[in-house]
């Protein structure tokens, strides 16, 4: 982390390849599109190089990246949702290989959900962080943590 904040270019490609996959995953598991899922995690990281003298190195890395990608990844897909309804249903169609089954139904329950349900189900459950955590990482009370936990796997429930 020193060295990447001193600017050295090793240091930097260290950074992101440690921390590239999981960033490009949560950002995908949040808006459903690998290409955008890419960018926002691209520009995540971008915005966590520009900021690292801000960053205070006492603190993991990994949760302060995620919550940049997940809050770019919340914008993206509420900037997404005001398109028409017919874009929105042809890019929810995950583009990697055909699942079957229970995964997929649970994928594509998780993709309807609204995208601050998905973001807190994606963190607690494929990210594993806990809901102290979550609440860190989206700068939210916990109470709204859980809440947003319980109301998205209450829809999940309905929908699987």
């Amino acid at each position: 982390m020193r060295g990447a904040q001193a600017g050295s270019a090793s240091d930097l490609e260290a950074l992101f390849r440690a921390h590239w996959g999981r960033a490009f995953r949560a950002a995908y598991l949040v808006v459903h599109d690998a290409a955008a899922a890419e960018d926002i995690a691209q520009e995540a990281f971008l915005a966590a190089v520009r900021s690292l003298d801000h960053f205070d190195r006492r603190r993991p890395f990994g949760p302060w990246l995620h919550r940049i990608v997940v809050n770019r990844a919340i914008d993206w897909a509420r900037a997404r949702s005001l398109r028409a309804a017919a874009e929105l249903a042809d890019s929810l169609a995950a583009p990697e290989p055909k699942r079957e089954g229970v995964e997929q139904t649970l994928l594509a329950a998780i993709a309807s959900l609204s995208p601050e349900h998905r973001a807190v189900i994606v963190l607690r459950h494929l990210l594993e962080y806990t809901p102290g955590e979550i609440a860190r990482l989206l700068d939210l009370p916990r109470g709204t943590v859980n809440s947003r936990l319980r109301r998205g796997l209450d829809e999940l429930k309905e929908r699987l």
